[in-house]
């Protein structure tokens, strides 16, 4: 079972933490505040009162046991910083830290986070590349270039199959899953042959997707 660190329970370290202990993970959050705890209690495995900018009150954390930690601190960046700093220090194995904008990522990174997470600006960007286009139905963000994207298929692609079309090679794309209804099937064989009722699960840059869909 793994175990995780959550510092700072505001919204994002609240859904956090609900969906890592969903997944049966051991949890602790730690927020300066207790009130943001108190619906956590009995949802992690422990909530603590503490200032996490105190290197000796993350020591009594024993910060190496942890799987990752995250820094959820809201809008005191250089609250963020000096504990993903001292996160660092004490040897975490992995340091996720949130941030609101480029300039405060590009100072997370300098100092040790392992990755920044934006949760507004990846929820804003989701939500704007679906909504632009009626090909497009969802997308989740992996790195700054590449996503998991729903999509429809491609009227061209109708009634042809996986193989045929050679689609890594020639759209740079790779088909994760096809949707049908409700149904999904992952990973589906290159015999399979496309029909105009699906939507298919693609790995891919966005301009690449934009470019089969818009063909």
């Amino acid at each position: 079972m793994k175990s995780f660190l959550v510092i700072g329970a505001g919204t994002f370290g609240h859904h956090l933490c609900r969906e890592l202990s969903k997944q049966k993970c051991e949890v602790m959050v730690v927020d300066r505040n207790p009130k943001p705890l108190e619906d956590l209690v009995n949802v992690v495995t422990s909530a603590k009162i503490a200032d996490c900018a105190n290197i000796e009150t993350l020591r009594s954390f024993d910060i190496p046991s942890f799987d990752a930690c995250f820094v959820s601190v809201g809008r005191n960046f250089q609250y963020s910083l000096e504990i993903t700093s001292l996160l660092k220090e004490l040897g975490a194995k992995k340091v996720f830290s949130k941030a609101d904008e480029e300039i405060q990522a590009k100072f997370l990174l300098r100092i040790g986070a392992d990755e920044v997470i934006y949760p507004e600006k990846d929820a804003a960007k989701r939500l704007s590349i679906a909504e632009s286009s009626d090909s497009i139905f969802d997308c989740m963000p992996l790195t700054a270039d590449y996503g998991i994207y729903e999509i429809t298929v491609p009227k061209k692609w109708v009634g042809k199959t996986i193989v045929k079309l050679d689609i890594r090679r020639s759209c740079n794309l790779s088909i994760l899953a096809i949707k049908n209804g409700d149904n999904m099937r992952p990973l589906p064989p290159v015999d399979h042959v496309f029909n105009e009722t699906e939507h298919l699960m693609v790995l891919g840059r966005e301009e690449d997707i934009r470019r089969v869909i818009d063909r």
